[in-house]
């Protein structure tokens, strides 16, 4: 009927501190994201395809994050770390969705970034609105379907024996374990679909890079190549760190060593990825600040009307 997700352990000193770091990693998520998602909404000078696609980007973040960390904060508040079957297949479900989808749009900001930089005029043409929006849904069904075919088949198995995850999630090489079931062909469907969602998007991913880096370093200006190669290689080194940890904990073979490091890894991609993106894609860009600035001016000006409208209508 239910499952126990055992988490980081039982030290209560350490609940405490973990309750308050991760309390503090949602909120910075949160408001990154958010914010992210606000501006280029926002801001007409930001209604380009590479902020459309960081806009789904952090939509797709706010999503990948409520799925986990609050579920997370809540056991370590109250110590009750049960999940019931139907709970912890949906958490498994969002999962799969939001990994399986953010691991290709992340090779489509890739891709627009390289048509950007190394095929500039043709960027217009080639990454126009409708090839955007085909490029963005596609990932998102491709996720769906992906998700189905794995809780569809794990909701078949029969689970009649241990109930203890050894994970702060229901992610899928935990729970599986836990069936009495014949599990050799979900396992199968598993390896062909993860790897089908993380090979071909890193190696595109960095292909796309590759290449970028290659046009940078002809750049004339120093000061102008400095400045984009620290762009791009802080984009290189955070998708490489979510695909790296994506690929260690569902494609290398299970093996002792590996075994006891599937918790610390999958906090890469499940939490620290999501809290760094706003920071990486969109807060360290010159065009993102000046849209801040912009609002902050609006919020201070509507914020100095309403305070005189009140002063003067209490002088009234």
């Amino acid at each position: 009927m239910e499952f126990i997700l055992l988490g980081f352990g039982n030290v209560p000193e350490l609940q405490v501190l973990l309750f308050l770091l991760f309390l503090v990693i949602y909120t910075m998520t949160m408001a990154g994201n958010i914010l992210t998602v606000v501006l280029v909404v926002a801001d007409r000078h930001l209604q380009t395809p590479m902020y459309f696609f960081l806009g789904n980007l952090s939509c797709l973040e706010i999503c990948y994050t409520s799925n986990i960390l609050p579920r997370m904060l809540a056991s370590l508040r109250t110590g009750d770390r049960t999940i019931s079957v139907s709970g912890c297949f949906m958490q498994l479900y969002c999962f799969g969705v939001l990994a399986c989808s953010e691991c290709y749009l992340l090779a489509a900001m890739s891709y627009d970034r390289y048509l950007a930089i190394c095929k500039p005029l043709h960027y217009v043409s080639l990454m126009n609105d409708r090839f955007c929006f085909q490029l963005v849904v596609g990932s998102w069904i491709s996720g769906f379907v992906a998700a189905s075919i794995i809780v569809s088949g794990l909701s078949m198995l029969m689970f009649c024996g241990p109930n203890k995850i050894d994970h702060f999630l229901c992610e899928f090489n935990v729970v599986i374990k836990l069936s009495c079931s014949d599990t050799h062909s979900m396992v199968l469907v598993a390896f062909l679909l993860s790897s089908l969602f993380t090979l071909p998007p890193f190696l595109l991913t960095l292909t796309s890079y590759i290449s970028i880096i290659t046009t940078i370093l002809r750049i004339p200006s120093s000061t102008g190549r400095q400045k984009v190669f620290s762009t791009c290689s802080s984009h290189l080194m955070v998708v490489t760190i979510y695909y790296g940890t994506l690929i260690i904990v569902y494609l290398l073979p299970d093996i002792n060593t590996l075994r006891g490091m599937t918790k610390v890894f999958s906090v890469f991609y499940t939490i620290l990825t999501p809290l760094v993106n706003p920071l990486i894609y969109s807060l360290r860009n010159k065009e993102v600040k000046e849209a801040l600035r912009k609002v902050v001016r609006k919020f201070g000006t509507f914020t100095a009307v309403q305070r005189i409208q009140a002063n003067a209508f209490r002088s009234k």
